[in-house]
């Protein structure tokens, strides 16, 4: 069920991406004023608003307390995300590709910017607490390993390891604190290291998309200012089909 519905999201982002290609070979000047354009601009709006329930719920905690023995979170983030991808589509129907002011420009922009980016944070953060999960468990097995091993060639050595030198060149490996116990050593020391990195990049990553929510945040702000700027230069000048 999450495999279908990260392709049915991943579909809509690659549509809402190549959607404003159209203005290439269509353009409607007449068509956001209209009745039928107004309905579509009105629902883009209201779904706008709907990823604010996930929010409020998350961060609100009198509205969480009311979520959370009715709505499961995984469902409210659904809807988040549906929404977050479905308003900017319709937005874009709204304006016919009609890109000739500013505002409708940066509107324009801040739309598929949020949603691009809403998309490959989502998906991407799902992916490195996984990958950062695993590679803690097995950095610590690793560890544990290594441990076992140092622990080994610290034994003493038994009466019948060989004291005779060419005996030691050609027949450590079969005893235990020689040349075997060593070259696992080695290799478990070498895998740690670079389990290690692998960790200490995916922490950095972290760091990064912890930096992207807060941009994310102020891209929420920005779109809703000029969302109701949209809304209020609309009923100011007018409706074309009142």
């Amino acid at each position: 069920m999450q495999e279908r519905s990260e392709i049915i999201v991943g579909a809509l982002v690659v549509l809402l991406v190549l959607f404003p290609l159209g203005f290439l070979v269509h353009v409607a000047p007449r068509f956001p004023g209209s009745l039928a354009g107004s309905l579509i601009g009105i629902c883009a709006a209201i779904l706008m608003l709907v990823p604010l329930i996930y929010v409020a719920g998350k961060r609100i905690p009198v509205v969480h307390r009311y979520f959370a023995p009715r709505v499961e979170s995984r469902t409210l983030l659904s809807v988040h995300i549906y929404a977050g991808v479905l308003a900017p589509i319709l937005g874009l129907i709204h304006a016919a590709h009609k890109f000739d002011s500013p505002m409708g420009i940066s509107l324009t922009g801040i739309m598929l910017v949020l949603a691009i980016s809403g998309y490959v944070g989502r998906y991407m953060l799902i992916q490195i607490g996984r990958g950062l999960r695993g590679r803690t468990q097995e950095l610590a097995q690793l560890r544990t390993s290594l441990a076992d091993a140092g622990v080994a060639h610290l034994m003493p050595e038994t009466p019948d390891v060989p004291h005779n030198i060419v005996q030691r060149l050609f027949l450590t490996s079969a005893y235990p604190g020689t040349r075997g116990t060593s070259d696992r050593e080695a290799t478990i020391a070498s895998a740690l290291a670079d389990v290690e990195y692998a960790v200490r990049s995916e922490r950095v990553a972290n760091a990064l998309f912890g930096r992207w929510r807060k941009i994310h945040v102020i891209l929420v702000v920005i779109l809703y200012f000029l969302l109701i700027l949209h809304i209020w230069s609309g009923l100011y000048y007018g409706l074309r089909w009142l």
